[in-house]
């Protein structure tokens, strides 16, 4: 309980009031910069509509979503059925691709980089949506095979032997009772997923050339490269480019405090 209420409050304090800042820095006269957080004399609303035509905002946000839209459901489809796997369906070598997960889980980005950048390249995906999507597939399934294993690992196993008693098989089993009873690990895994597909930059970078067809973060990092010394400008775009994941972060601010503290405990 306590846990709980710290990371609610750890959240509130490290989301709003840098977006406050952000907000009012956002409405000072563009091309200034401004002392910190002061509310303008004469409010600029007219910096958001600029920032929205310059950095192409509704084109970043198109494609960040599709690139989530894309990553999310494969993630939780594979890391579904491998996490079942391990936890319900043992065999030998289970726990050493456990264990290979879980390197995959705690590796840094920054270390594979370099050689992603060399695959993707020699398969011909750079600068494509694909080039992008399948990487971030495969560094976000570490995640959701440990995450869904520790879910099944610890449900009762009660109703799964009663459907077996009954004369169902694995299949049927995962299907009519495990699956059913996972729907809230899969919905903390999916907000998860989505606000880390959503703000990821690295790969954006590195194997993205089109700004507009990188992560929202991958496009707002060119916008910053081009208006970094507009500071007014700069923090209207990263509004408007934060804002798809800011009010479902807010409105579901209960669920994803649930699920870091669940997830601080899987690590």
């Amino acid at each position: 309980m306590r846990a709980g209420v710290i990371v609610r409050v750890g959240l509130a304090v490290v989301t709003v009031l840098p977006l406050a800042e952000l907000f009012v820095t956002a409405l000072h006269p563009p091309g200034t910069y401004p002392p910190g957080l002061t509310w303008p004399d004469d409010p600029h609303w007219s910096n958001f509509a600029l920032a929205f035509r310059t950095a192409l905002v509704d084109r970043a946000l198109l494609s960040g979503l599709v690139v989530v839209l894309a990553v999310v459901p494969a993630v939780l489809v594979l890391s579904t059925a491998a996490g079942y796997g391990l936890a319900r369906l043992p065999f030998p070598g289970s726990r050493a691709v456990l264990g290979l997960f879980v390197v995959g889980l705690v590796l840094p980005r920054e270390a594979i980089v370099v050689p992603l950048y060399q695959l993707v390249r020699d398969l011909g995906l750079l600068d494509t949506t694909v080039g992008l999507v399948l990487p971030l597939i495969a560094v976000h399934l570490p995640f959701g095979v440990v995450w869904m294993r520790t879910h099944f690992a610890s449900a009762d196993a009660e109703p799964a032997e009663c459907a077996r008693v009954d004369g169902a098989g694995p299949w049927a089993v995962f299907r009519h009772v495990h699956l059913p009873l996972a729907g809230d690990a899969l919905r903390s895994s999916a907000l998860l997923l989505s606000v880390w597909t959503w703000n990821h930059l690295l790969f954006a970078l590195v194997l993205v050339d089109d700004p507009l067809r990188r992560t929202a973060a991958g496009a707002l990092g060119a916008f910053q490269g081009r208006w970094g010394t507009d500071v007014p400008l700069l923090c209207a775009g990263a509004l408007l480019i934060t804002a798809p994941v800011v009010v479902p972060l807010v409105l579901l601010r209960r669920r994803f405090a649930d699920a870091l503290v669940a997830w601080a405990s899987v690590r």
